[in-house]
């Protein structure tokens, strides 16, 4: 397994935080850790999926992120030791990580400077990560950023899929409303107009996607 987010860091120093992660496997539904908890650990996810949820004003659960193998989370644990959790870890399927712990990275990284390269990355994939969605947030159309969140999830979900077939996204339209920052209404609207052209197939708790270039190409992308 490759992290693309550790791409550019010397393979020696990666083999030595992967050398010291242990293997964590989390059944559908199992909370790898939950939003306040005091945080002491990274996660590499080497399989399955994970949903990252927060919990809103009204007390509900909504999903910021979900996960692939090859992403990573927790990372906020390597910079302040135990300082609470900013959001709920759940694996949404049978997942696999390899956590480390801070005081392990911190050790290493004392013993080989190098090693801070790889905290380095990880964080600034995530600021990339948050400032465009944050863009997207501020100056793009709902209609638009739905597209391109079922089009993220078009990504993550494709490797389980056979060439030509259509690619399962199994989140419920309330869950792709969480990822875009608007409405299930919205969400609902955007995807019917989509299966009117062909695009998508909805489904119950699901939406396929038959037409990626063609959701691209509404997605302004």
């Amino acid at each position: 397994m490759e992290w693309q987010i550790l791409e550019g860091v010397p393979e020696a120093d990666v083999a030595r935080v992967l050398d010291m992660a242990r293997k964590r496997t989390f059944r559908k539904g199992e909370v790898v850790f939950h939003e306040g908890d005091p945080g002491d650990t990274l996660h590499l996810v080497r399989s399955g999926r994970f949903a990252v949820k927060v919990t809103t004003q009204y007390a509900d659960e909504a999903i910021l992120s979900v996960l692939r193998a090859g992403d990573i989370f927790g990372e906020l644990a390597l910079l302040s030791p135990n300082a609470p959790r900013s959001a709920t870890v759940v694996a949404l399927e049978p997942s696999e990580t390899l956590s480390v712990h801070q005081l392990d990275f911190g050790r290493l990284r004392r013993e080989h400077p190098g090693v801070g390269d790889v905290l380095i990355s990880v964080l600034s994939a995530q600021v990339r990560r948050l400032s465009r969605h944050l863009l997207e947030a501020l100056y793009t159309p709902a209609d638009t950023r739905v597209r391109r969140r079922v089009l993220e999830l078009v990504d993550i979900y494709a490797p389980d899929t056979p060439d030509g077939a259509p690619i399962t996204i199994p989140l419920t339209q309330d869950d792709l409303a969480d990822l875009a920052g608007t409405s299930r209404a919205t969400v609902n609207r955007v995807l019917r107009e989509d299966e009117a052209r062909g695009i998508v197939e909805l489904g119950r708790g699901r939406t396929l996607v038959r037409d990626r270039d063609g959701l691209a190409k509404w997605a302004g992308l």
